[in-house]
């Protein structure tokens, strides 16, 4: 008899295993899906915004003849826009977003080479993106700028708002949403970490990126939530699981 009741509660625990498994894995998907999809929209957008300087680009150059070196860095452009395009339509986790604003920035900067060439001055530094805005192009200074409740930091800026920070101004800032909310793409949470990364990981190491108040909160919380989670699940499963062993201390097979 005693047999029996420990293969009733066996089955019954396994069944609540196998529903807290499929729960999990439910929440864990639901998570990534939230996560990914505001990234995604962000880096469709940017990918977008390349196409039609691109399309900018063929007007000012039409009917003009570009040498080897022009026509070069005018391909380079159009690869790195078909190739964002591709990249960001695969996009299934935020961190993939990386590679799709490294794309973009290498096309930015292969456009200005050929503006570059066309008009015979020498090919431009590459500098950063602005940081305010990354489809802003290119930055053409680094400019000093206090973040609302932050410390000051030099950020690379594009022309314009370099002008807009040196008179007081409110600079173009790229925004999103996080929840109800229209916050600055660097307060938008951890899951747009990546998406700076792209753009600015490669001009060596930018810790006014990541420090302070920038990309705090967003997604902080959820992943804290589902931290809890977890260590509830992990907590009740370990109970089920001394108690299992309860059982069998009373038998001898």
């Amino acid at each position: 008899m005693e047999l029996v009741l420990v293969l009733v509660v066996l089955g019954g625990l396994t069944a609540v295993a196998v529903v807290a498994g499929k729960t999990g894995k439910r929440r864990e998907l639901a998570r990534a899906e939230a996560e990914v999809e505001p990234v995604k929209r962000l880096a469709e957008e940017d990918v977008t915004a390349l196409g039609v300087e691109l399309q900018d680009l063929d007007i000012d150059l039409a009917g003009q003849e570009l040498d080897p070196g022009a026509n070069a860095d005018y391909q380079r452009a159009l690869d790195a826009y078909e190739s964002a395009k591709t990249a960001a339509a695969a996009l299934t986790r935020p961190d993939d977003v990386r590679h799709v604003t490294e794309i973009l920035e290498d096309g930015r900067y292969a456009m200005a080479c050929v503006r570059a060439r066309v008009a015979g001055e020498p090919l431009p530094q590459r500098r950063p993106p602005c940081f305010f805005d990354p489809r802003h192009g290119m930055s053409v200074a680094d400019v000093p700028w206090t973040p609302p409740g932050g410390a000051s930091r030099d950020v690379p800026a594009c022309a314009l708002d370099v002008e807009r920070v040196r008179a007081g101004a409110e600079p173009d800032i790229r925004k999103v949403m996080v929840g109800s909310k229209r916050v600055p793409y660097w307060q938008g949470g951890r899951a747009y970490q990546p998406y700076a990364q792209g753009y600015f990981g490669g001009f060596g190491p930018m810790d006014w990126v990541f420090m302070g108040m920038l990309f705090g909160g967003g997604f902080d919380g959820i992943g804290e939530g589902i931290g809890a989670i977890g260590e509830g699940l992990g907590d009740m499963f370990g109970g089920i699981g001394d108690g299992i062993g309860g059982l069998f201390d009373g038998f001898d097979f």
